[in-house]
């Protein structure tokens, strides 16, 4: 049985895997040669439709009696960009001073190649048999996340899996590992506001109707702050992010503007009364005569808290034991595929310091990788047992 799997080695082999998203480049192989010695059934499922590019996810369970954890992660890296910005091929997976370079090192094959090792030392001391063990792998979340986590996750649902807790490996700590974990994330809302006016003459401006200065008096009531923000979250914010009118010319009062925003927004929105307080803080405003209409752009991504206790105080203290102090609880940064988890269980993102995510040379220290592979494989234990 491979029960002895050496976390820098595996994450070497993900590496030099140019899995650009959608593109598996043969990383899905590489995890389930891991996995499947260990006990795990497998499952290779793809997703297609929805406007998007078909997609090629992995499901691995260990069915036990007790509880059930999940461990999440994605093997699909942004692009490497300019070449002649890394000291080392992007996909090289270079090992100097301590370092392991490489596209996707910090994120996030680091912690699916710790979680897979983690996993294979449970299996070994037979903590893994204390509990069902699932592992679940997308190659969809650095670009449309359409047909990746969220319906691997209807998908296991639908086959009968109930999940009581799960981790996402993505890079949360700051500074060092277990320093912080993201049990939860802000919210994600597109929107635009299409002005409408009376086109005309600037020589005649009572005979038109410019939506530009209506624009900026909305732009100003909109801006900035929507509430004092929650328990675990910041206020939420709106940032327009464009203003087009089109207009190449200097005497022409012009007809519409498109104003372009995005809020990041706290777990006292949901994305429908999101939009209803951004209509009603609309409706408050004077258009001058002209008409405005705010409309969703693509899919809102929702936020969400895990509550504390079970498995996030179970990891706490996990964590605490480990390494001698307790990690700070963050809602910090963008959004992950922890959203898509959240509607089944509890979630929380532990995983490495993740200070060159998507940057050139992008890496991670060695003993960083056995660290996370290490916390992992103790909580297993713990939570199981």
């Amino acid at each position: 049985m491979n029960d002895r799997i050496d976390p820098a080695g595996l994450l070497a082999d993900l590496i030099r895997c140019p899995s650009v998203t959608p593109e598996t480049a043969g990383v899905l192989d590489i995890i389930e040669q891991a996995l499947r010695p260990l006990g795990f059934d497998i499952t290779r499922l793809r997703f297609e439709g929805d406007g998007s590019y078909p997609v090629d996810n992995l499901f691995a369970t260990r069915r036990r009696a007790g509880r059930h954890l999940l461990f999440n992660g994605h093997t699909d890296v942004v692009p490497p960009g300019d070449a002649a910005l890394w000291t080392h091929p992007p996909f090289s997976a270079h090992v100097e001073n301590g370092l392991i370079f490489g596209r996707g090192a910090a994120d996030m094959k680091s912690g699916v190649a710790a979680f897979i090792a983690a996993a294979a030392r449970a299996v070994a001391s037979g903590a893994a048999d204390q509990g069902t063990l699932s592992i679940a792998i997308t190659n969809d979340e650095e670009a449309d996340s359409i047909n990746g986590t969220e319906k691997l996750m209807a998908w296991a649902h639908a086959q009968g899996h109930r999940f009581d807790f799960a981790i996402v490996g993505e890079p949360s700590a700051t500074t060092r590992v277990g320093d912080s974990i993201k049990l939860g994330r802000r919210g994600s809302f597109n929107g635009q506001i299409s002005l409408a006016g009376v086109q005309g003459h600037v020589a005649y401006p009572d005979r038109a109707k410019n939506p530009l200065p209506a624009a900026a008096a909305l732009m100003t009531a909109l801006s900035g702050p929507l509430d004092q923000g929650t328990a675990f979250f910041p206020a939420s914010n709106l940032e327009f992010t464009s203003a087009d009118v089109g207009n190449t010319t200097t005497n022409v009062i012009p007809a519409q503007v498109l104003l372009r925003f995005n809020v990041r927004y706290n777990d006292g929105f949901s994305p429908e009364s999101l939009k209803a307080d951004l209509e009603r803080r609309m409706a408050l405003v004077d258009l001058q005569g002209c008409t405005a209409r705010l409309s969703v752009v693509g899919r809102p991504s929702r936020s969400f808290v895990s509550p504390l206790g079970g498995g996030v105080e179970r990891l706490i203290a996990t964590i605490t034991a480990e390494t001698g102090s307790a990690p700070e609880l963050s809602t910090a940064g963008g959004t992950s595929d922890a959203r898509f988890i959240a509607p089944f269980c509890p979630v929380v993102e532990f995983g490495l310091p993740g200070s060159t995510l998507h940057q050139a040379n992008e890496h991670v220290r060695l003993v960083d990788v056995e660290a996370l592979c290490a916390l992992y494989a103790r909580f297993i234990g713990d939570y199981f047992g």
